[in-house]
Parts: structure tokens; C-alpha cells; sequence
């Protein structure tokens, strides 16, 4: 099955993604090579960009891959599960950051969990909400929209057979480039957040929070953690979408014994869930000590990296509250992609991740 050169934009995208409707047209018994409405003649590259997502229900129409409306729903899917799960998990995120800052009072998860409780009260768990929703809400829309652009921009720039061959190196360039925009939409949210959660007195939350960060630090200060955040998130990103996409499809191939396109949409997400904890697990242990400079920046006023090292320690730096943020990632990673995932089916576009069709892969070959 040979493609021409100027079929190479449409391929590349079918065989990153795997769902009902491609692996059908690409795969089984039915494939039809005279019939024009399954496999378009290469002169006409206009038709093959049409490619429709086949959905049960379809809320909002069909929405053609790699559409303007197909970013804006994996936007909107970003928005969702990065935005409602940190500000679940705030309580977490609170006694974590304190207990990189004051490890002497914060002694361990559930001594933290004492202090907050006698100190501040229930209301005290969820102190910091506000910047926590909004600023992650505006770094999962970048970094999930961005992250579908960026992987089917350098799948193009490769071409069908590195594409296929190399398609780790892409879910990697493609996370790592989503985050650098994705964390400069995070940065002034996440020092506020920081800020209000680890210093007692300084703010109610974000509305009071944030003109006395302003007064204090001045603007630009809202982006003096910008760098360790990318330290933190770049990593943890490429860690989370990679490995994400390798552990589900591993999870396709050996230990459910059927394709993914038989599968139901239930077991699917199961699959997003369970693929997506593991990788959080692995983001947690390679992002913590930037998360603990992060923490220690945002906290300390005219602090360096230096400073931070000094005070913690290279061990305090790798260890320091690490039990309890791979809880706390695994919980949150899992959700996400479960959440990501289900909006995408909810709007008709297939599961993330998944074996490529074994058609196209052989079809790059030739």
C-alpha cells in the first residue's frame, strides 16, 4: 500500500491517533482500495484534510481533526481537567508547600494536617483556591492545546517514517514546547498561590493577594519563579505526556486482550486513568526539587537558587515532601488524562494514545 508525497499531511496525524473510525478505515477485512470515499485519490490532498471523527452521540457536530474547532475542544478538555483537579487537591498542595518551607513545624503529612486544622480551621485546607483554579486552568488550556499542535506539527516536519519511528522523541519535543507557554500563563497565579499559602497574615486569597504580591515585589516579581517553574513543569511535562502515550500503549498491547477500537469507551478511559497515574508517579520524582526551589523562591523575598540549595540541601531538595507529592501527582495526573479523555469522547474525538494501526505504520515503511 504505497502513499504518494503528497498525501504525507494527511497520514501523519491518523497513525499518532487511534480510534474507532481510523482504525476502521485503516484496518480489517472491509478495507475497499477502489472505493474514493474511504481513500481518496492523492490529487486531491483538500479531500483527505476533511477527515471527519465518527461519533455515538456528536453534541456539537462532526469536528474535523486538526480543525480550529479540534484545538479549541483539546483546550477546552485542558482547561477542565488541569483547572478542577489542582484546586481539588489544594488541601495536598498547601501542607506540601509548607512543608518545604517550614519543615520544623511541618513535620509530616499528618502532623500537617494538624497544624492547618488547629491554626486555620476547615477553611484553612482550601486557603489559596482561587489563584490555584485560575492559574492552572490557564496552563492546561495551553498545555494540551499546544500539545496537540506542536505533536502534529513536528509528526509533519518529520514525515510518515521518522514520525512513526521517532514518535517518542515527538510526544517529547511537543509536551516541552506546550509547557515553556503553558507555565508563562501559570507563573503570576502560582507565586501568588505560594504566597498566601505559606505565609500566615500576608493575604486572604487572591483578590487582597495580589496587589500586595504587586506592591511588594513589583510586577516582574510574579515571574521571578518563571525559570524554576519551567525547571519543574518542563520535565514533569514531557515525563507526563510521553510516558502517558508509551504506558497506554503498552496497556493495548499486552494486557488487554482485544484492539483499542473494540474496546468500550468505559474501559478507554480506564485505560486514560490508569496510564495517566502511573505517569504521574514518574513526573513527581523528576520535577520535585525544582518544585521545592519554586516553593522556597516564591516564599523567600530576594532569594537565589543558591539560597535555596544552602538552606535545604541537595538531599532536602530530591526527598523533601516527595512522599506526599507522588500521591498527590498520581491522583492528579490519572484524573487529568481521565478527564481530558473523557471530554474529547463527550465531543466525539477519539481517547488519547493507543497502538497505531498497524495499515499505516506499514504504509509509512514503504
Amino acid at each position: 500500500m504505497a502513499f504518494s508525497d503528497n498525501s504525507r499531511q494527511s497520514l501523519i496525524p491518523n497513525f499518532l491517533y487511534s480510534s474507532s473510525s481510523t482504525t476502521s478505515l485503516l484496518m480489517g477485512k472491509s478495507i475497499n482500495h477502489s472505493n474514493p470515499s474511504l481513500f481518496p485519490s492523492p490529487s486531491s490532498p483538500k479531500d483527505q484534510q476533511n477527515f471527519m471523527i465518527a461519533s455515538p452521540s456528536e453534541p456539537f457536530g462532526k469536528i474535523e481533526m486538526y480543525s480550529p474547532r479540534f484545538y479549541a475542544a483539546c483546550t477546552v478538555g485542558g482547561i477542565l481537567s488541569c483547572g478542577l483537579t489542582h484546586m481539588t487537591v489544594t488541601p495536598l498542595d498547601l501542607v506540601k508547600c509548607n512543608m518545604q518551607i517550614d519543615p520544623v513545624k511541618y513535620k509530616s503529612i499528618s502532623s500537617g494536617f494538624g497544624v492547618l486544622l488547629k491554626e486555620q480551621g476547615v477553611r484553612g485546607f482550601f486557603k489559596g483556591w482561587v489563584p490555584t483554579l485560575l492559574g492552572y486552568s490557564a496552563q492546561g488550556a495551553c498545555k494540551f492545546g499546544f500539545y496537540e499542535f506542536f505533536k502534529k506539527y513536528y509528526s509533519d516536519i518529520a514525515g510518515p517514517e521518522y514520525a512513526a519511528k521517532y514518535k517518542t522523541l515527538i510526544y517529547l519535543a511537543g509536551s516541552a514546547s506546550a509547557e515553556v507557554i503553558a507555565d508563562v500563563a501559570l507563573c503570576p497565579m502560582e507565586a501568588v498561590k505560594v504566597r498566601v499559602q505559606t505565609q500566615p497574615g500576608f493575604a486572604r486569597g487572591l483578590g487582597d493577594g495580589l496587589p500586595k504580591f504587586v506592591k511588594s515585589d513589583g510586577v516582574l516579581g510574579l515571574y521571578k519563579g518563571l525559570v524554576p517553574l519551567w525547571g519543574r513543569q518542563i520535565p514533569y511535562t514531557m515525563m507526563k505526556f510521553a510516558s502517558f502515550e508509551t504506558i497506554v500503549e503498552m496497556l493495548y498491547k499486552y494486557a488487554i486482550p482485544r484492539p483499542k477500537n473494540e474496546c468500550s469507551k468505559s474501559l478507554q478511559l480506564g485505560v486514560s486513568f490508569a496510564g495517566g497515574y502511573v505517569a504521574g508517579v514518574l513526573c513527581a520524582i523528576v520535577s520535585h526539587p525544582a518544585d521545592n526551589l519554586v516553593s522556597f523562591l516564591n516564599n523567600a523575598k530576594g532569594a537565589s537558587v543558591g539560597d535555596a540549595v544552602k538552606k535545604l540541601g541537595v538531599l532536602g531538595l530530591f526527598t523533601r515532601g516527595l512522599p506526599l507529592r507522588i500521591v498527590m501527582i498520581g491522583t492528579l495526573t490519572g484524573a487529568q488524562w481521565g478527564l481530558y479523555d473523557a471530554f474529547k469522547v463527550f465531543v466525539g474525538l477519539p481517547t488519547t494514545g493507543g497502538a497505531a494501526p498497524p495499515a499505516a505504520i506499514e504504509a509509512a515503511k514503504e
